[in-house]
């Protein structure tokens, strides 16, 4: 049981980080977003026992609203001037941190009553496509964020950030706990992949059916990890490239280097990361 003294203590220096956040012109207003948002996942976001997926504490979040609602607030107040005077590194944590927050948002809006991400959808409208926040001064929905400003062409060109942006659901790889950080986001992408990589779940070979059968994911956004990427211009390489993780000993690790396997695209598992 959480002690009440340390809760308060917390939510006093969420709403305190907010404040300068909201402020304008503060200059502080991404880190003290990022912050307040870091704090939040260190409370309520687990790794899972092999550190390769994670759990959402939604219920805990859902009962104190208020902090999430900070977080949010927070990144709203950014200003578009602020968010161009970024480095190239802090703009695309800033939009990492701002999607996952958001998609929080939008979960807890049918909380506990959903299963799965895509119950908040339609037959002929999609939860990804809904505007249903503000963000660098315009309202904004997730697809904006991801495909309109993090996947643009020629902006930050990072296919890893196929392994932290995250769509609330099993399949989708781990929501760290911890906020992205523009000074350590090449580490966190990379131990990201790594993670995501090691979850026999998602990414395993078949070495009887000469196979790799690997998540969805490297079916939709393929053509990410096939642009010249480090110097890459294939899914195989990229798997190459990582073949110590997606290995489980020599023998596989070796012909997973030698990039000539056949490549198996495995469902997509949206039920809720929740850790319920």
């Amino acid at each position: 049981m959480q002690d009440p003294s340390s809760r308060r203590m917390f939510l006093h220096k969420a709403g305190s980080l907010a404040i300068l956040a909201l402020a304008p012109g503060a200059v502080g207003a991404a880190p003290d977003a990022a912050d307040a948002w870091d704090a939040l996942l260190k409370r309520h976001v687990r790794w899972n026992e092999a550190g390769v997926a994670s759990t959402v504490d939604y219920k805990a979040i859902s009962s104190a609203r208020s902090t999430l609602d900070t977080v949010l607030k927070a990144f709203s107040a950014v200003s578009r001037s602020a968010y161009d005077a970024m480095s190239r590194a802090d703009r695309l944590a800033f939009l990492i941190n701002a999607y996952n927050a958001f998609t929080i948002d939008l979960i807890l809006t049918k909380y506990p009553d959903l299963k799965s991400i895509k119950d908040l959808g339609g037959l002929f409208s999609s939860p990804w496509k809904k505007k249903f926040f503000r963000l660098l001064g315009e309202e904004r929905s997730l697809d904006d964020i991801e495909h309109g400003m993090i996947r643009a062409p020629g902006v930050f060109d990072e296919p890893r950030i196929h392994f932290v942006v995250n769509c609330a659901s099993i399949g989708c790889p781990a929501l760290r706990p911890e906020a992205m950080r523009g000074a350590t986001i090449d580490s966190q992408l990379e131990d990201s992949a790594r993670r995501f990589l090691r979850d026999r779940s998602r990414n395993r070979l078949d070495p009887v059916a000469g196979e790799l059968r690997v998540s969805k994911i490297f079916d939709w956004y393929g053509g990410d990890f096939s642009k010249g990427y480090r110097g890459i211009d294939s899914l195989n390489q990229f798997f190459a490239m990582h073949a110590d993780a997606l290995g489980d000993d020599a023998g596989q690790v070796s012909r997973i280097r030698a990039g000539k396997l056949e490549i198996d695209f495995l469902d997509y598992d949206w039920r809720l990361n929740d850790r319920r």
